[in-house]
């Protein structure tokens, strides 16, 4: 044997295909990015909560608690609900299920035939 030939093994001599990075999957990236954007609507909501109980809070001398935590859950829980719901309809319009879900019967035959 020589020198470097009897150190390597078969599987090192045959030639590997390189494989291909496999696609991403569209409906785990839209996944990833509503939970991305969600996050930081999450954090935008505590302040915007915050935000709210000190505007009352200081606002009349005898506050209650009961009232600044229906406060704090009230605009937290609105934003959060309307961040949610734009969030969704901005991803659903950028992925094309609103285009699809607007085409009529006539439009789905045609297309069809098409093929």
């Amino acid at each position: 044997m020589d020198g470097v030939e009897g150190l390597t093994f078969g599987a090192q001599r045959e030639p590997v295909m390189p494989q291909p990075d496999p696609i991403p999957s569209l409906r785990r990236s839209q996944w990833q990015r509503f939970r991305r954007i969600m996050r930081w609507m999450a954090l935008v909501s505590i302040l915007t909560a915050a935000a709210a109980v000190y505007f009352v809070a200081r606002g009349e001398s005898e506050t209650k608690i009961h009232m600044l935590i229906a406060t704090a859950l009230g605009a937290g829980l609105s934003v959060l609900l309307g961040a949610a719901l734009m969030t969704l309809t901005f991803l659903s319009s950028g992925s094309g299920h609103d285009e699809e879900a607007s085409r009529t019967p006539d439009e789905i035959l045609i297309d069809k035939d098409e093929l």
